[in-house]
């Protein structure tokens, strides 16, 4: 079978010709095999039919390289898109969005009565601990009418999944399975001693470098003892005397310009932007570009500068026009925008990037290159999983271009104990099984409240067909047999647990008797454990008055299914009275405010005075007022509160440029997407909060005013 001029793969055809049956479909495949082609064979077909069709993406970069592609195959008139942070022809037949956008329609109970198809790219997000709920809702919530497509990196309970999502679609989910990758993955070892080498060689000379280490530790510990009469104390990790770490440029010129285009994968945005600029530096004069490269890059330069004034420094500029960037999601905007562009016509010969760009983004490298194996979670720093790795290793290999792609794990030899059974892991290729994360958020409460009319009954029908109440059902009935078998051996053994004539268990079988009311007691708590979680939050938000004894909403509660952004934080914010009171610009800043975090690493220099500096002082105390500590201690997820934002959310409304705000922090990275990210978001939370004050002209129109105003420059642009 052939489509667009390609000769489809078995996987492919199985997908297609169930897609062409009516049917919903799960496709498993590694990054690079194509299950793009799918999706785009369902865009095509739901346009010729004139039929609708939903692509739902994970993060805003995929979103908008999705919105370039299809515009370019459809035109603009044909496609949408919809982020948060902006809205483009939402009314196409084709409409590019977040997960988190066609859950709020589903939530807000929004017709679709044209929709065909929907295709959730990356769908083992669903296990995602921030954001998993999301992809749960939106597959409970979607009418059984839509088809969907599910794409996603190879999963190692597919069938499990699968099943699950039959049972909630009420359909036989096809199930697609491809293991095999067209350009296969060559993985090896690195650093300046050992050079690059495969498991093998490096295992090989780990043990050489190990003996080498230890003889010299010992020798050490010698010279010491004569020196001091004491025992040294132990150093922990082998090491080597006069060794030092291998240098990212070295990794680069090992490889050489044979293996670009590189991905190299640093896991902070300070790191990718130090390394780019040190290659910069160390490269030649003429960079990694051909004068003929170089020269369409000063084009694409120049079209940049008159877009964006004094945005791209001179330092950049040359970091470009010798074929190098860094990519992160703090970036300006438009750079981003600008590096993927000159990546996608392969004029950028080495990328250093964060893990965003492993996402979904059909940016395929020769060769990939990791900077460590370990990256920080907000909670500490923890091993990639095999599924992480292999979304970023997976980039390697251009289809039709190259027979390998390669993959460079840097690691020191004194690192490598730590790191070995990962790198086995990786290498075996065994992907971790996906599991819920399933949480409803209070405002996703209070919609089910309210779609439901607070009949619980109505609302557990719903909850139990989530992913986790499937497992859990599941894992019931498994621990069932185990139940049946341990009261049985008890009842062989004289004494019936479940006899309430029984009377207590002889001492003999007094452990088993425990452990068997132990195992019965899990396995009934697993069939209602997720609706009791539901009952719980409709507990709290009864406790802080949102809702009556009734389950009927009081302000709190009308307000609460509204606000999706800060939710608790936000709905005590209208309750306050604050925002009839406040000037559109602050209205905006305390919007700023509840939108973004700055790292500990950046240093502001304005913070909030005289109405700004009061309107920090009330927002502090909504935050840490009882209803909001209450709530957030019951989630265990951080509010997030950032006054400083205060001063650049009345900037941006009163018309100063990006580059004027940035001037207002010292920063060791490019924040000013994190900036542009917040101005989105707090603008979103503005068109919530319009729902919100609906029946209020003056009001209303306040925050359309907000809305108006904040969308320029920046803002508008899709990154």
């Amino acid at each position: 079978m052939e489509y667009r001029g390609l000769n489809l793969d078995p996987f492919q055809v199985d997908a297609i010709q169930a897609i062409n049956d009516d049917r919903s479909v799960l496709v498993s495949a590694p990054t690079g095999t194509g299950k793009t082609i799918i999706a785009d064979y369902i865009v095509e077909k739901a346009l010729k039919e004139g039929k609708e069709v939903i692509y739902t993406a994970p993060i805003k970069a995929l979103s908008n390289q999705k919105y370039r592609d299809y515009t370019r195959l459809y035109g603009t008139e044909a496609v949408g898109l919809i982020t948060g942070d902006l809205v483009i022809n939402r009314d196409a037949p084709l409409r590019i969005m977040t997960t988190e956008i066609l859950r709020n329609m589903l939530l807000q109970g929004e017709e679709l009565p044209h929709l065909a198809y929907v295709i959730v790219d990356e769908i083992h997000f669903l296990d995602d601990p921030e954001r998993g709920t999301v992809w749960e809702e939106v597959l409970i919530y979607l009418p059984e009418r839509v088809k969907i497509l599910g794409l996603s990196a190879t999963l190692a309970n597919i069938q499990e999944f699968a099943d699950w999502l039959s049972f909630v679609r009420d359909e036989d989910v096809h199930v697609v399975i491809e293991d095999t990758r067209h350009v296969p993955l060559s993985i090896y070892l690195a650093n300046r001693d050992a050079g690059i080498c495969d498991y093998a060689r490096y295992q090989s000379l780990h043990k050489r470098w190990t003996t080498m280490a230890t003889r010299a530790s010992k020798e050490q510990a010698r010279e010491k003892r004569k020196t001091t009469g004491r025992r040294p104390r132990s150093r922990g990790r082998l090491r080597l005397p006069g060794s030092r770490e291998t240098k990212h440029f070295e990794l680069v010129e090992m490889l050489g310009r044979d293996f670009q285009p590189m991905l190299y994968f640093a896991f902070s945005r300070k790191m990718t932007e130090q390394f780019a600029r040190e290659l910069a530096r160390k490269s030649p004069d003429e960079g990694f570009t051909t004068p003929e490269e170089s020269a369409l890059i000063k084009v694409e330069v120049d079209k940049f500068d008159e877009e964006f004034i004094k945005v791209m420094t001179t330092e950049q500029e040359n970091m470009y026009l010798k074929g190098i960037a860094f990519h992160h999601a703090g970036l300006h905007v438009g750079l981003k925008a600008f590096v993927e562009g000159l990546y996608e016509r392969r004029l950028i010969k080495v990328l250093y990037c964060t893990s965003t760009f492993a996402l979904g983004i059909n940016m395929p490298a020769r060769a990939v290159i990791f900077q460590a194996l370990r990256k920080f979670d907000g909670r500490g720093v923890i091993p990639l999983t095999v599924r992480q790795f292999m979304q970023k290793a997976g980039r390697a290999g251009r289809r039709g271009i190259d027979d390998v792609g390669y993959v460079v794990i840097r690691e020191e030899f004194e690192d490598f104990e730590l790191d070995q059974e990962h790198i086995e892991q990786y290498l075996s290729g065994k992907h971790e099984r996906v599991t819920s994360a399933f949480n409803l958020s209070y405002n996703s409460v209070c919609n089910l409240l309210d779609r439901h009319n607070g009949e619980l009954e109505e609302i557990r029908k719903v909850i139990e067909r989530s992913f986790l109440n499937f497992s859990y059902v599941q894992r019931s009935r498994n621990d069932e047999h185990r139940v049946v078998d341990m009261r049985k051996s008890l009842v062989d053994d004289g004494w019936d647990p479940d006899d309430e004539e029984a009377g207590s268990p002889p001492k003999r079988l007094l452990s088993r008797a425990k452990r068997y009311r132990k195992m019965r007691k899990a396995q009934e708590a697993d069939k209602h454990r997720v609706f009791n979680a539901f009952v719980a939050k409709v507990e709290l938000l009864q406790k802080v008055g949102y809702l009556d004894d009734e389950r009927a909403f009081n302000a709190g509660g009308g307000i609460l299914k509204n606000l999706q952004i800060e939710e608790i934080f936000s709905t005590e914010l209208v309750l306050s009275g604050m925002l009839e009171n406040l000037e559109p610009a602050l209205c905006f800043a305390a919007f700023c405010a509840l939108c973004n975090s700055f790292s500990r690493n950046v240093t502001i220099k304005e913070r909030p005075s005289g109405a700004k500096g009061k309107l920090a002082k009330d927002l502090r105390k909504i935050r840490f007022g009882e209803v909001v500590r209450e709530c957030e201690k019951a989630t265990s997820v951080d509010v997030t509160f950032t006054p400083e934002m205060i001063p650049f959310g009345v900037g941006w409304y009163e018309g100063r440029s990006l580059n004027e705000l940035m001037l207002l922090i010292d920063s060791a990275t490019d924040i000013s997407g994190d900036l542009v990210s917040a101005f989105r978001r707090a603008k979103d939370m503005a068109s919530q909060m319009k729902r919100v004050y609906a029946e209020d002209e003056k009001m209303s129109e306040k925050f359309r005013e907000i809305m108006r105003t904040v969308s320029r420059d920046e803002v508008e642009v899709v990154d």
